[in-house]
């Protein structure tokens, strides 16, 4: 679920917002959710007794910890990468408005 997150929000928000922190914030919001539904979801599914839980109760769950964190990561990048190219839009924009002045 925070990949699919990460994934269909990180590079419009960073795109279309013009402030690169209001659009950092709003991906961290929204993974955030995630995260947590995730995980809540996840322990429920291994403490209910499920076949092939994601992680058992008795063991610590480093590599999801490892991964979620790496998909935070590429998320924050695809933020920052999303900032810049839509900056660059914008500025191309502003420069095209003003010659037809």
């Amino acid at each position: 679920m925070i990949a699919v997150v990460t994934v269909l929000s990180a590079f419009p928000l960073g795109y279309f917002l013009a402030n690169r922190l209001a659009a950092t914030t709003t991906y961290a919001i929204a993974y955030l959710w995630a995260f947590v539904f995730q995980g809540i979801y996840l322990m429920l599914d291994s403490l209910n007794g499920a076949t092939s839980p994601a992680f058992e109760p008795s063991e610590f769950p480093l590599s999801y910890g490892l991964v979620s964190l790496a998909i935070l990561v590429v998320g924050i990048g695809l933020v920052q990468l999303g900032h810049r190219l839509g900056s660059a839009r914008r500025e191309r924009a502003l420069v095209g408005s003003r010659a037809a002045h």
